[in-house]
């Protein structure tokens, strides 16, 4: 992964709140579609960009496909994540989403169990 990947991924709203998501827990499109609030058009759009670029992982599972941040990432992206986790606390979005994000935990796990037995 080229350092201008990583940067082209990461100056986008959606994005940043993707990764931040991510970074907490896998995630299938209708989750980020329920924590973020956005079409599935949209973030299936944003998903595949970094899908592309290397910043993010799918698993299919039966019909649904999960995403995850990659087992092994570059340097650049580890580094700019810990970086967007310092400076969250600023901007309310990304608490709001935590909170919806909470409010669907049990339907994540169900999602992350059936991963865990393939």
């Amino acid at each position: 992964m080229k350092i201008i990947q990583v940067y082209e991924c990461l100056c986008d709203e959606t994005r940043l709140r993707v990764l931040h998501l991510l970074s907490k827990t896998p995630l299938c499109v209708s989750h980020l579609q329920t924590v973020l609030e956005l079409p599935q058009v949209k973030i299936s759009k944003h998903l595949g960009y970094m899908k592309e670029r290397g910043m993010v992982e799918a698993t299919r599972l039966g019909n649904r496909v999960l995403y995850a941040l990659p087992v092994e990432s570059c340097v650049e992206l580890e580094n700019n994540l810990k970086c967007l986790q310092d400076s969250i606390g600023d901007y309310p979005i990304f608490a709001a989403d935590l909170e919806r994000l909470a409010s669907i935990r049990d339907e994540i796990d169900g999602v992350t169990e059936l991963l865990n037995k393939s």
